[in-house]
């Protein structure tokens, strides 16, 4: 400066004036730019203060979050919960508003990885979680409101986003999203960030149609592949999804189909492939080739889904898990079932949480369906073709509201149990999901029929010691309380035992036993097997099933006679498992005690001759495998419901067929009844199950009799011990008893006497009867009437069953049979067939015999050659050629006219005395016998 100033003032003549303005000059502009320096910094500081102030009051409320609290806001993302069979086989996944699966990071492909980073952060591994010029470029965007706006949030902030805050716009969120992605970059590490951006990220629809986030559900969902599988044009295209995850998707909302026009997916998966370029992530050969890659050839084919698949087990499995994690959350509130069940509010408020709870929380639920014979059943189902024809039925149209016809088909249930564990191993929905999604196996609730006897009736009467299998009931008609019941078609059996009553589903035995049992609280037997349908009053025709069970509920009753009489309660699913693989439930097993092993075993041996030869013998001709089966058929009123439950000692199996709305099933088609048709697809259903798993289904060991059970002999008439008449009449039987419960009595039924028949009912000898047509022989006394409720002698005969064992017992009336004082009419139609001669029965009311006469070849001298009881209509004569006729007679001792005559043989007469016709009448009859002496034996006055 000195030097400058030398300068000017040697070359003008105004240099100090030139130098004191350059002076001025040069301390004004510095004084200028100081002041406007200050000014700036005193700007900048006030702006950065008002800023700061501004950003603190914006985060002000924001609490200040430790690692755990964001770990676990940062990995709380929904996740869709899965179900498997038995065995960890997986069935699918349960119906959720969004997909998600979740993978670690290692599992992912790197081509992913690096697309997402190139796309949405290349500073992501550089940055502490913000990066300030996209900041202050997005800001300035913001106020300058740019067409175009590149966006300033890091991956890292973009997490924040989705797992903390909202996707709400404004200063204030963006401030505490800065805030918590500075604090998220502090404590997690850039792999877990990212991992944790790929699991939550929405990336648009499946195959399906259905809304998917997380980058394995992307995989999947899209291409069909692993994440990790994911080549470089399907990993461009899935990180592009996100800027716009339903504009870019290649499938529609309506059932997952491809859309027309993908280019605006492919043209985002350009610019990712461009950016992995430039970053340096692929190499240009790479690029090249990926932007030829055909996407739309390379799209996954629409995936069946566990509904539609599986749509009656998965909505059970859905309902039952439900279930369980209401409970597990009202517990935790303090509330108990009970008190659930009262409250309707509460119900349904946990109700709902339940639900959210099992469709996003990622649970992995086991049940224990066996997938193969699951499969396998519902194969059976789908082909059988003997359930019967539709039937019309009216209906509302849903949309219109009119009346309308539809065809209604017979539909189906059945459950499979194994009974030791209590384990659900198969079961039957139904026929068709899609016309009526009711599970018929587990909701619908039908009457059980004759399959109610067991449970009701002959068990708990075994339990309470007042019957045993060998127990003598009257099949006869029978009324109590205005009510009568009726044997199907209509017949009576007479004196029957519990076992064949069983055996062949009498009703009015069973009626009788139930009322015998049913003023000692027989419905908590039921309860106890987990009935849930009990009538608060029991009727007679409870014992006939006419409240309501599910087939679930039925076999699972039956299962405990398997179990020795202890109920052991079925269950579906096994465990449920949280998203991070802990047990949050696990079934455990109960045991309800219901019956003795004793009664158990003897209602197990009864049923065993349901199908050995009763109501269910046409099964062993429909089965392919052998095992210890034990059980009972069951039909509702009008023919209504056809049930078979059958239990052996590892598993019980039962079917139900029938019309939603009740109506009668066809007595017979193609051939077959309605039960038949029924016990054939239970036969089917176990043929099936048996070539999955014959272990299983076809245990080689049978029912274990256990102690305090003995055999023992019955008098066939009262269940008593047998008397030695009893034994000379043959009616001495056997059977199983309880121990506890033997007979102990001898039976004193029965007497023995003479007696005369006149149409097939005995009386008592009169004086002038002929000797010959006397019979003797064991007779029923009146007590009987008494002990089997019988009030008059004409339906005593009715107790005695039209069998062999009983034919030689007779019931008399208890009184002698009187002479109408005139002879016999004349004895007609008489012939012959080989060795035997027959004719009509008299109609008289006092016959009590016929004479048969005959005459040898050729003569005409006819003598009696036979004498035969009233109750009979023909004598064995041999082949001889000879002639004979036949008489009536009655209880004074009277012949009709001799009947037409009949020749045997190449019968001849004497060629000395011709006859001159065909039809020979005797010369002269012969006389009548004399008058009998009175019986040296008179039947007992209690003989009747």
């Amino acid at each position: 400066m000195k030097k400058k100033e030398e300068k000017l003032r040697r070359f003008s003549p105004f240099n100090k004036d030139i130098i004191r303005g350059f002076r001025i000059s040069y301390s004004v502009i510095g004084s200028l730019l100081l002041l406007f320096f200050i000014i700036g910094l005193i700007g900048l500081c006030f702006a950065g203060g008002v800023g700061a102030g501004y950003f603190a009051s914006l985060v002000k409320d924001e609490p200040i979050r430790s690692y755990n609290v964001m770990k676990n806001d940062i990995y709380n993302y929904e996740e869709t919960s899965q179900v498997f069979f038995a065995n960890n086989v997986l069935l699918g996944k349960i119906n959720a508003d969004i997909e998600r699966e979740e993978v670690k990071l290692e599992d992912v492909s790197q081509h992913v990885i690096h697309a997402v980073i190139a796309t949405e952060d290349e500073l992501f591994y550089e940055h502490d979680g913000v990066v300030p010029k996209a900041i202050m470029r997005a800001l300035f965007q913001e106020f300058t409101n740019a067409a175009v706006k590149t966006g300033g949030s890091t991956l890292t902030q973009q997490l924040i986003k989705n797992q903390i805050l909202t996707n709400e716009v404004s200063f204030d969120r963006k401030a505490k999203e800065i805030l918590l992605a500075l604090r998220l970059e502090k404590f997690f590490e850039k792999d877990e960030i990212i991992e944790a951006y790929l699991n939550v990220t929405d990336f648009g629809r499946n195959s399906n149609g259905r809304n998917i986030a997380g980058v394995q559900a992307a995989a999947k969902g899209i291409f069909g592949v692993e994440a990790k599988d994911l080549n470089i044009p399907q990993s461009a295209f899935i990180a592009g999804l996100p800027q716009s995850p339903f504009g870019y998707t290649p499938f529609s909302n309506k059932g997952g189909a491809v859309k027309e026009n993908l280019d605006p997916g492919i043209n985002r998966m350009k610019t990712v492939l461009k950016r992995m370029y430039s970053g340096g992530y692929i190499t240009e050969e790479e690029y090249k080739a990926a932007l030829t890659y055909d996407i739309r050839a390379n799209l996954t084919d629409k995936k069946p889904s566990s509904i539609d698949q599986y749509p009656y087990l998965t909505y059970e499995i859905e309902d039952r898990a439900k279930q369980i994690i209401m409970l597990q959350l009202a517990t935790e509130d303090g509330y108990t079932e009970d008190e659930l069940d009262k409250d309707d509010v509460l119900y349904n408020q946990y109700r709902a949480l339940a639900d959210n709870e099992i469709r996003h929380n990622g649970y992995r639920i086991h049940t224990t369906i066996h997938k193969d014979i699951y499969d396998k059943m519902q194969d059976v189902v789908a082909q059988y073709e003997y359930y019967g024809s539709d039937k019309p039925e009216q209906i509302k149209d849903p949309d219109t509201g009119e009346t309308i016809t539809i065809q209604e088909p017979v539909e189906a249930g059945g459950v499979l149990i194994e009974n030791s564990t209590g384990k659900i191993i198969s079961f039957v929905g139904g026929r068709d999901f899609e016309r009526e999604n009711l599970n018929h196996a587990t909701n619908a609730v039908r009457q059980n029929g004759s399959t109610m006897k067991p449970l009701l009736v002959y068990a708990p009467a075994l339990e309470l010691g007042l019957v045993q299998p060998g127990s003598v009931i009257a099949d006869v008609p029978y009324t109590i309380n205005g009510y009568s019941p009726k044997n199907s078609g209509g017949s009576y059996h007479g004196l029957t035992s519990a076992r064949t009553a069983l055996k062949y589903s009498y009703n009015i035995p069973a009626v009788k036993t139930f009322m015998s049992v049913i003023n000692k609280n027989p419905a908590s037997y039921l309860e106890k097997m987990g009935i849930s349908q009990i009538p608060d009053s029991l009727y007679p025709s409870h014992s006939l099933g006419s409240s309501g069970v599910t087939v679930e509920e039925n076999v699972n009753a039956f299962a405990t006679f398997a179990n020795k009489g202890k109920f052991v309660d079925a269950y579906m699913i096994e465990k449920i498992e949280n998203s991070d693989g802990k047990v949050i439930y696990q079934h455990e097993k109960t045991a309800t005690d219901v019956f003795s092993a004793q009664t158990a075993y003897l209602t197990i041996d009864m049923m065993r001759d349901v199908i050995r030869g009763g109501t269910a013998a046409s099964l062993n001709g429909f089965l392919s495998f052998s095992a210890d089966w034990s059980g009972k058929t069951g039909t509702t009123q009008d023919y209504g419901d056809a049930w078979f439950v059958a239990t052996n000692p590892n598993v019980t199996f039962g079917t139900w067929i029938g019309y939603d709305t009740p109506k009668p099933l066809e007595r017979n088609y193609k051939g077959m009844s309605y039960s038949k048709r029924n016990i054939l697809l239970w036969a089917k259903l176990m043929n099936v199950s048996h070539d999955v798993n014959p272990e299983l289904i076809a245990p080689k060991e049978r029912f274990e009799m256990p102690g305090g059970i003995v055999e023992r002999s019955y008098c066939a008439l009262t269940g008593e011990l047998p008397s030695d008449l009893c034994r000379s009449a043959g009616l001495v039987t056997s059977d199983l008893f309880n121990a506890k419960y033997v007979p102990t009595k001898v039976d004193d039924s029965l007497t023995h006497g003479k007696f005369v028949v006149v149409k097939n009912q005995a009386y008592k000898v009169p004086s002038s009867a002929p000797s010959e047509f006397v019979q003797q022989g064991v007779m029923l006394k009146k007590d009987i009437l008494k002990k089997h409720g019988i009030s008059s002698i004409g339906d005593l005969k009715k107790l005695l069953p039209n069998t062999a064992k009983f034919g030689n017992l007779v019931v008399t009336e208890n009184k002698e049979i009187s002479d109408n004082g005139a002879s016999p009419k004349q004895v007609s139609g008489v012939s012959v067939n080989g060795p035997k001669i027959s004719w009509g029965a008299n109609p008289d009311n006092d016959v009590i015999g016929y004479r048969v006469y005959a005459a040898a070849n050729q003569t005409t001298n006819f003598k009696k050659v036979a004498s035969v009881h009233a109750s009979s209509t023909s004598a064995n004569v041999g082949t001889a050629p000879a002639a004979y006729y036949v008489v009536a007679v009655d209880v004074a001792g009277k012949e009709s006219a001799p009947s037409a005559i009949i020749k045997v043989g190449n019968y001849a007469k004497e060629k000395s005395k011709p006859v001159a016709t065909e039809t020979v009448k005797p010369k002269t009859p012969p006389a009548a016998p004399a008058k009998p002496a009175k019986p040296a034996v008179t039947p007992p006055s209690e003989a009747i």
